[in-house]
């Protein structure tokens, strides 16, 4: 597609499957190009098992952006089991990113980049960390990177005239609000799957949201000293 991002996840498992699935993200805003099952399932529905933070109105939105995004890949993963082995691959636009790892890190990755460029109001502000997507992150890496959209976002507010916090105290609500948004999530997952792989995936992201803010502030001291050049002066 012209004028897109794009970024391809491949599972190849034991018993010879593989798994290929391709997202499109608008160059200009990276919000996900839809490409939604027809039909959708009814598990995808806003107001079927709609999270308790969620702002969109159901008058207005039929489908959960998130579930409707998901919902072709949920669908090859409903009877796989989270802790199965798999090669993962994910090519972006700059580089190649292989592991062997279980399906449910594997697939966390990929359902993380959804649940962020779909349109989800309550997911929209880690939407920044797509534009330099790192599968496979590990929590201290996930810290240093959401800190630092976050002040980066303050530092564009600032410069456009806008109040800027440079606290860390939005960034903890803000995953607050995704935490709730996961828990919630997998009610939706339990009606699309009859094995465990999608569910434990959201499960995986959602142990990272809820550790990001817990450990944050201490993460920044540990690496403070690698900015002695600006601090010590």
């Amino acid at each position: 597609m012209e004028n897109s991002v794009k970024i391809t996840y491949s599972y190849a498992f034991t018993d010879g499957q593989i798994k290929m699935f391709d997202l499109f993200l608008d160059r200009g805003t990276l919000g996900l190009i839809p490409r939604p099952p027809d039909p959708a399932p009814d598990w995808t529905l806003l107001e079927q098992n709609q999270c308790r933070n969620c702002p969109i109105d159901a008058s207005d939105y039929q489908f959960c952006p998130v579930a409707l995004n998901f919902a072709g890949i949920a669908m090859h993963f409903a009877d796989r089991i989270s802790h199965e082995p798999a090669q993962v691959v994910v090519t972006t636009m700059e580089r190649t990113y292989t592991k062997d790892t279980t399906l449910q890190q594997g697939l966390a990755s990929l359902l993380g980049v959804i649940m962020t460029t779909s349109g989800c109001p309550i997911m929209e502000p880690l939407k920044p960390m797509v534009q330099l997507h790192l599968p496979f992150a590990t929590l201290p890496e996930t810290v240093v990177r959401a800190t630092s959209m976050y002040l980066l976002a303050q530092y564009l507010r600032r410069a456009e005239g806008k109040s800027g916090e440079f606290e860390l105290d939005g960034l903890t609500h803000i995953y607050a609000e995704i935490a709730t948004v996961n828990r919630d999530f997998v009610r939706r997952l339990r009606e699309a799957a009859t094995e465990d792989a999608n569910i434990n995936a959201l499960v995986g992201l959602d142990c990272f949201a809820t550790m990001v803010p817990l450990i944050a502030e201490d993460m920044l001291k540990e690496i403070r000293p690698y900015f002695s050049a600006y601090l010590d002066q």
